[in-house]
């Protein structure tokens, strides 16, 4: 990191950095994105080496895809997307030790829309923001399965830590594919061409400098600039990994504190052979929650014919595993998948190790996606909106984003929104960084 000054700093190089980064960029103003690790993509990363082929370790789906502003960039660029036909779609639904008929299939489809469709009512009735385990259906055969997968699984969170406004406000809708070549490689290509300082983390953000700058510094040296945007997440600002200098806010810091990062696991295991389970590609495998403290894993199997079984793991039983260890993890995966198809069977047809993610031991990322505490809906808005140093510092990330939170689609519109309203300060403030040449920001040309 040098002393060289710049119009903006931009710290940490997932989709709302990148993003951030592009619009100043088209807008005149120098940038330098100030990435901690040894790469791009934040929690969009695709591994390419683990299971000999590309490997969504984060976020691997564009979710509502016909408003997602990465799905026209992906079709542009040439990368290939495949939908599935329904993300609750089960090939086996295991109940007890039996597959589930296609009767029963349809009743657990029937009692995830009701359940949806409860929430829904009940959010729009206004009144206090209550746990969203309240306002759904409890007791029936299905509901503590469907509610562990709009939970645990699809929110990293169990419903009744999480806020239900929240919940219906960024509930998922419309088409959701998958990327070939792997979400995390399509975020990481937007920032050819970017001044991104990798492996540069920043430890103190200063605001009030002489003439107003804000100064960055970390292991690696200090950074001066006119502004800056900050996209790391809610759980990394919440640790206290950067101090802000002064300090930021009470309602900014109470808005961190809000919305706290939900936790998934991922524990891929590949093939030895040629058994594929007598299972399709993308095969979706569940099973019913049989007891309190059941906490089932949700499989992806064979994505886009690939040699690999993918489990998904969620809420408390992720965190606890995460506590144990990736030995741990790669032990439950197997118990789960052997519920399906035997431990003789599972023995033959997966080779030893996996690969787990671990998204909340990273202290660069210290978990998956943020979810709103009960009470807390509008923590969102507060981070959103904060316009730190008259409006010199501002935030980004999935954490800001009210309709597509815990997505990246929503972490990059947010990363234009906070370039959008920061060169608006800048405009208004004392002049441009010699040689830019406008501090008006169009719309984001990708």
């Amino acid at each position: 990191m040098s002393s060289e000054d710049f119009d903006v700093a931009v710290v940490g190089a997932g989709a709302a950095g990148i993003a951030a980064a592009l619009a100043l960029r088209d807008a005149g103003l120098r940038c330098v994105v100030l990435e901690a690790s040894g790469r791009l993509g934040g929690r969009a990363f695709t591994d390419t080496e683990s299971l000999g082929a590309p490997f969504d370790r984060g976020a691997a789906w564009l979710h509502d895809a016909d408003n997602n502003p990465l799905t026209p960039i992906a079709l542009r660029q040439g990368f290939t997307l495949h939908e599935e036909p329904g993300r609750r779609r089960r090939d086996i639904l295991l109940i007890g030790d039996r597959p589930a008929t296609p009767e029963e299939k349809a009743a657990h489809d029937a009692a995830a829309e009701a359940w949806e469709a409860a929430a829904e009512r009940r959010a729009a009735e206004g009144g206090p923001d209550i746990p969203l385990s309240d306002a759904v259906p409890r007791g029936g055969f299905w509901d503590a399965t469907v509610e562990h997968w709009f939970g645990a699984i699809i929110s990293g969170v169990e419903a009744r830590c999480d806020s239900l406004r929240d919940y219906v406000a960024t509930a998922l809708v419309g088409r959701n594919p998958q990327v070939r070549e792997g979400l995390g490689t399509l975020v990481a290509r937007q920032a050819e061409g970017l001044d991104v300082a990798l492996g540069t983390p920043v430890n103190v953000v200063r605001t009030g400098g002489p003439g107003g700058a804000v100064e960055l510094e970390g292991p690696r040296g200090r950074v001066r600039a006119r502004g800056c945007v900050v996209t790391v997440s809610t759980g990394v600002l919440a640790a206290g990994a950067i101090r802000f200098d002064p300090a930021l806010p009470p309602a900014v810091l109470d808005a961190v504190a809000r919305l706290p990062q939900g936790m998934v696991t991922k524990v891929a295991l590949r093939a030895a052979g040629a058994d594929r389970l007598d299972l399709p590609d993308f095969g979706r495998l569940g099973r019913r929650v049989e007891h309190d403290r059941d906490r089932p894993a949700s499989w992806i199997c064979w994505p886009f014919g690939r040699d690999h079984a993918i489990a998904y793991i969620g809420g408390e039983a992720s965190r606890e595993l995460a506590r144990e260890g990736p030995g741990a993890a790669d032990a439950f995966a197997r118990a789960e998948l052997a519920r399906f198809f035997g431990p003789a069977r599972v023995e033959r047809a997966f080779r030893p190790g996996a690969a787990v993610t671990r998204w909340a031991e990273d202290p660069l990322f210290r978990g998956a996606y943020s979810h709103a505490r009960v009470g807390h809906a509008g923590a969102r808005a507060v981070l959103r909106d904060a316009a730190v140093a008259d409006g010199r510092l501002r935030f980004a990330g999935e954490a800001c984003h009210e309709r597509y939170a815990g997505t990246v689609g929503g972490a990059w519109e947010s990363g234009l929104r906070a370039a959008r309203a920061l060169a608006e300060a800048l405009a208004s403030g004392t002049g441009l960084h010699a040689g830019s040449k406008s501090a008006a920001l169009p719309e984001s040309k990708r």
